[in-house]
């Protein structure tokens, strides 16, 4: 865990951007690489996206769209990439991770079963609820209201 006098001297998100080191390498390694991918995906979509809507009509499908999408799509990438190594946000995925192997998860039987309980419950509530506006509305009918 970093100490309060070290996150506070870090450098600013705008610095690291264009540093190219990495932070606390073997740490927090599978929460930082899944929050890397799912970065990388946004920026992926989002340049396709840019470019399906408002490059392509725009520029009218010249090599120009397509290397604009590109260069968003990289420079997003990039993002995600530094994003991940930036103390703060680095030490805080460090955190999540840690946190996560506390956390008792259950066995593929108690799963299965808690599982059962739940679809059962939800299907017998919506019974209740079914037969409670059925007969509100039979009550409501012969009073004429409905």
């Amino acid at each position: 865990m970093a100490t309060k006098e070290s996150v506070m001297t870090s450098r600013p998100l705008m610095q690291e951007l264009f540093a190219s080191g990495l932070y606390k390498r073997n740490q927090g390694r599978m929460v930082r690489q899944i929050t890397c991918v799912t970065i990388w995906l946004v920026a992926v979509v989002a340049a396709w996206r840019c470019h399906t809507l408002f490059l392509s009509p725009w520029m009218e499908g010249s090599a120009a769209s397509y290397l604009a999408a590109a260069a968003l799509g990289g420079l997003g990438v990039w993002f995600g990439y530094r994003l991940v190594n930036w103390p703060k946000f680095a030490d805080f995925l460090i955190s999540v991770e840690a946190e996560l192997n506390k956390v008792s998860w259950p066995t593929q039987k108690e799963l299965v079963r808690a599982s059962i309980v739940v679809i059962f419950t939800i299907l017998f509530l919506s019974a209740i609820l079914f037969a409670y506006d059925a007969l509100w509305k039979f009550v409501f009918g012969l009073l004429g209201i409905a």
